[in-house]
């Protein structure tokens, strides 16, 4: 069982006190140059902060006949916190999402928003009673309505109905756009009405399903940054689901990685990165090399030198070593350096060079933006620049499947 972020103490479920605005101001610069401050209307947002709640979900089982998708999740975040979601196509993100939104039934558990229970043991709030915002991955923008009919869709006849369809569009910085039509809008733009759309209502908590997917890099870019400025000048609570590492880092003050229907790691980005729980979630959440080491104590001796760990450790181990955390230098021209090979294989991106450097029986990815003048076949030394290492025991490796063939390779060293 793993747990995510601990609850708050949870205030009463009243209707939101009206807040003094607070003075607006733009972040970021819009498409074609033009200033744009997606995102950060703080003003509009001010009187939303108080909806918004914790999300507590508890020992959640679902199974689709013989398949077992979710085995006891548990999850918290709190109130005013974004958590991203991130893991692989298939291990249980989307069916976690759809059973707190009411969209599937949990076999088992229980899912609470603030002080209201959702879904447990006689309880099943309906979707459209649990006040959540839910943003999926095609935006579904009804053609034939203007973009005020799409905000304004979940009001049902809401007296004030008219002025929040404009708060909204504010919010997004779509202000006059209420008599567009979808098709003569821009992806971006398409995008930020259905997140005014998922805001209308004014829900306890929003859920995004790989919102970005559709779109080009740069625009995914774009808006993930502007996004997640709204969802803080909001104060939103919020679950983003991605299979992109880049994209949940970028968007959640919490990681959660899932792996086959489990969670694997829950953490602020840099502790998910920087200290993995496994070697699956290191290789999942970012390029890894794993070389092999004998532990003693505090220190680990490997390839590379003896290395500091971050964790007592002893035995066979598999080190811990990200691509930017080794140094290329011209064998003999660094005392430092603690081992020797040849290099495989080159790639060249612009603001970085990768270098596949076989070491012995490991083939090793090293990326800096100060990569040494090499050739493919050129002989080069190795040197860890890095904090102290995450060392698994041995066995840990025999379950990772990702990248294959680096993978066997760093078994095969391992088992010798």
């Amino acid at each position: 069982m793993v747990l995510g972020v601990p609850n708050a103490p949870e205030p009463a479920d009243v209707v939101p006190r009206p807040q003094a605005p607070v003075r607006r101001r733009r972040l970021g610069n819009g498409r074609n140059g033009q200033t744009a401050g997606r995102g950060a209307r703080v003003q509009a947002g001010a009187a939303d902060r108080n909806g918004f709640r914790d999300l507590r979900v508890v020992e959640v089982y679902k199974s689709f006949g013989e398949s077992k998708v979710l085995h006891g999740i548990d999850l918290s975040i709190e109130s005013g916190r974004t958590l991203s979601l991130l893991g692989p196509s298939g291990c249980g993100k989307t069916t976690l999402m759809r059973i707190v939104s009411g969209l599937d039934v949990a076999d088992r558990g229980e899912v609470h928003v603030g002080e209201r229970l959702l879904a447990g043991p006689g309880v099943n709030v309906a979707p459209e009673s649990r006040r959540i915002g839910l943003l999926g991955q095609e935006r579904s923008l009804f053609p034939h309505l203007s973009v005020g009919g799409n905000v304004a869709y979940g009001l049902g006849r809401a007296a004030d109905r008219g002025a929040r369809v404009r708060e909204v569009l504010e919010m997004v910085d779509l202000a006059g756009f209420e008599k567009r039509m979808p098709d003569s809008l821009s992806g971006g733009q398409q995008q930020r009405v259905a997140i005014a759309r998922a805001l209308a209502p004014r829900p306890r908590m929003l859920l995004l399903d790989e919102p970005f997917q559709a779109l080009d890099v740069q625009l995914r870019i774009e808006l993930q940054t502007e996004v997640r400025a709204l969802l803080g000048a909001l104060g939103a609570t919020a679950v983003i689901v991605t299979h992109d590492q880049d994209e949940a880092f970028v968007m959640g003050d919490e990681v959660a990685v899932m792996q086959d229907g489990h969670i694997r790691q829950c953490g602020t980005p840099g502790e998910v990165y920087s200290h993995p729980a496994s070697p699956w979630v290191a290789s999942f959440v970012g390029d890894a090399n794993f070389v092999p080491g004998l532990g003693s104590g505090s220190t680990v001796a490997t390839p590379l030198g003896t290395l500091a760990t971050c964790c007592a450790v002893s035995g066979k181990v598999a080190v811990l070593v990200r691509p930017s955390q080794l140094r290329l230098v011209a064998p003999g021209g660094d005392e430092g350096a603690g081992a020797t090979g040849q290099v495989q294989a080159m790639r060249f991106y612009g603001h970085a060079a990768e270098c596949r450097v076989r070491v012995g029986d490991t083939v090793l990815l090293a990326r800096s933006d100060r990569m040494p003048s090499v050739r493919v076949g050129d002989d080069v030394a190795l040197r860890y620049e890095g904090p102290p290492a995450v060392a698994y025991p041995a066995s840990a490796m025999a379950g990772l499947r990702r990248n294959g063939k680096q993978r066997r390779e760093a078994q095969a060293s391992l088992a010798h």
